[in-house]
């Protein structure tokens, strides 16, 4: 009986903290600060409610963002605000009676084990709305808003897998978002949204240029040797952006190759108008930064619209115009290949470990590493790059850019940010030098690593890792070698960010003489058997009527699907 009524107790608790909740007839704003500070009081499980905490904090953040007054206006955007506010009521309610520590030692254990399972659906259900409140945020609501949404309304950003795709929203009226299974874990948002990649909102403001002017003055006076480029001079260097000067298109610009006055080679990036100071200030990261490993960036430009980084200039262009080329592969020798991988982990070492600050590179992929006359890697493209401070391990982002295949699944499902997601884009990358291949996300069957580190996975347990080298090389490698390559870069590959190495274990394990001394990768997680024709009839089906669907997909047994549905362009 004592047991019964310790557990029901859980329940009762909760319902008085949630009727107080709804009684004082705070809104959203008012319920995210009242979670905070129930969290800061808690007595049982303090560092799940601190952690539900953090993650109702974001949802403020983003919720400061909106004109909530106006929003709750209207049907379509006021059912998604009111759910959210009933799942605050069910967070504070939760840490509420994580405060009350009465009960015997069986009662609290049931109670503890029931509350611990509460906290966690809490958690899984402000992740959905921390991927749908920036959705709520494009909902256009009355004709004056509409009207001012076709001038320099930021557009939705497909990562895909070879280029940063986007779609630009002209004259485009959001009507409805539909949210269903509030409940879900959110895994994989945006995927195969109108052909395919991961899908991120960019919040943030278009570039202003005396903004940017000021910027890039106070980076030159603290990064000797970084300067201001005439930008006549660059007219001229690249034969007025010429089609033929081209080298490379970045997710923000496209990348001249150009000719100074002096004769000196150098490549310019051409930010493209719906880049970010965002993005350009990250590109600025790399001013301070001075490693072989890592492209120099020697100077700027900001001419009327035009907004210019200049960059030392690599002769044999990226890793994937080689590596994937079968004419051009075996330029890249076995010994060659250990080069480029050593010199890519000693790049991000010097980020994430030497430099002042923790920097996050966050698109470690073969179009980003660039090879100099000697074929020595140089990582370039800090569009998407992150700083952490020492003291700051981990953070976590509604703005996820990245490549599929080479983002870590933490990040793409979640935006959660480390050093770890280079390590992981460092062993995918590992794995295609030594391979030549490419790595394919399985996404119908809720894959998140790749069927190239899954089939290196298996080759490894099998013991038939010669089977994973690039037929270019036939036999001109050494197996022991390369055994011991392929196994740090399964270590660094691996789903969870906890059992990754850092990239200072990773430089140790490459020099260890026996493999014997190296942990063993887990194998990633099984595949899902899913019904790949539904899939895709739902993406077609999707575009006919200008629907945009959004499927959270995840652990749970129901998911989260949302629609936007999208007025016929005019």
């Amino acid at each position: 009986m004592a047991l019964l009524d310790s557990s029901s107790g859980l329940w009762t608790v909760l319902g008085q903290a949630s009727n107080v909740a709804q009684l004082v007839g705070v809104d959203a704003l008012g319920l995210v600060s009242m979670v905070v500070q129930a969290a800061l009081a808690a007595r049982r499980h303090r560092d799940a409610c601190r952690q539900l905490a953090q993650h109702v904090v974001l949802v403020g953040g983003l919720l400061q963002e909106l004109e909530l007054a106006e929003l709750m206006r209207w049907e379509a955007t006021r059912r998604p605000l009111e759910q959210l506010s009933g799942a605050l009521r069910r967070c504070y309610a939760l840490v509420t009676a994580c405060q009350d520590c009465r009960g015997g030692y069986i009662g609290r254990l049931l109670w503890g084990t029931r509350m611990a399972e509460e906290l966690r659906a809490a958690e899984q259900e402000i992740d959905m709305f921390i991927r749908l409140v920036p959705l709520i945020a494009l909902v256009d609501t009355t004709h004056d808003r509409r009207a001012k949404s076709t001038e320099g309304v930021p557009s939705v950003v497909a990562s895909c897998s070879n280029s940063h795709t986007r779609i630009p929203r002209k004259a485009v009226e959001l009507k409805e978002i539909v949210s269903q299974g509030a409940t879900a874990v959110p895994r994989k948002v945006g995927e195969q949204l109108l052909g395919g990649g991961i899908v991120e909102l960019q919040e943030q403001k278009l570039m202003d240029a005396d903004e940017l002017v000021e910027l890039c003055t106070r980076t030159e006076v603290s990064c000797p040797g970084f300067k201001k480029f005439a930008f006549f001079d660059i007219v001229d260097g690249t034969d007025d952006f010429s089609a033929k000067r081209i080298v490379g298109r970045g997710g923000f610009g496209t990348v001249y190759k150009g000719q100074l006055t002096s004769g000196v080679m150098v490549a310019i990036k051409r930010l493209d108008e719906n880049a970010t100071v965002f993005d350009f200030n990250s590109e600025l990261q790399l001013a301070s930064l001075q490693h072989m490993n890592l492209v120099r960036l020697l100077g700027w430009c900001v001419h009327g619209k035009e907004r210019l980084l200049v960059y030392e200039f690599m002769h044999n262009g990226s890793l994937d115009r080689i590596i994937f080329e079968k004419t051009k592969g075996p330029l890249l020798n076995w010994h060659k290949r250990l080069q480029i991988i050593k010199g890519l982990a000693e790049g991000l070492i010097y980020m994430h470990k030497r430099s002042l600050l923790w920097i996050i590179h966050g698109d470690l992929k073969p179009n980003n590493v660039l090879l100099d006359q000697d074929m020595n890697p140089k990582i370039a493209d800090f569009g998407s790059a992150r700083t952490l401070s020492s003291d700051i391990e981990e953070g976590r982002t509604i703005r996820i850019v990245g490549t599929s295949g080479y983002i870590a699944p933490e990040y793409a499902s979640r935006g959660l940010y480390s050093v770890k997601i280079d390590v992981f884009g460092f062993g995918v990358l590992a794995l295609v030098i030594i391979s030549g291949r490419k790595n394919t996300i399985l996404e119908e069957q809720g894959d998140t690593v790749g069927n190239l580190v899954r089939d290196a996975w298996q080759l490894w347990n099998d013991e038939r890792l010669h089977e994973l080298v690039d037929p270019l090389l036939r036999d001109g490698y050494e197996i022991y070698e390369m055994v011991r390559f392929v196994q740090v870069a399964l270590l660094c590959a691996q789903e969870d960010p906890v059992d990754r190495p850092t990239m200072s274990d990773v430089i140790a394990f490459l020099n260890f003489e026996s493999t014997s001394l190296l942990p063993d990768p887990k194998p990633p997680s099984e595949l899902i058997n899913r019904d790949a024709t539904d899939f895709n009839l739902s993406t077609y089906v999707g575009q006919l009527n200008r629907t945009i669907a959004i499927t959270i997909t995840g652990s749970a047994p129901l998911s989260t699907r949302l629609r936007i549905i999208v007025d016929p362009e005019t």
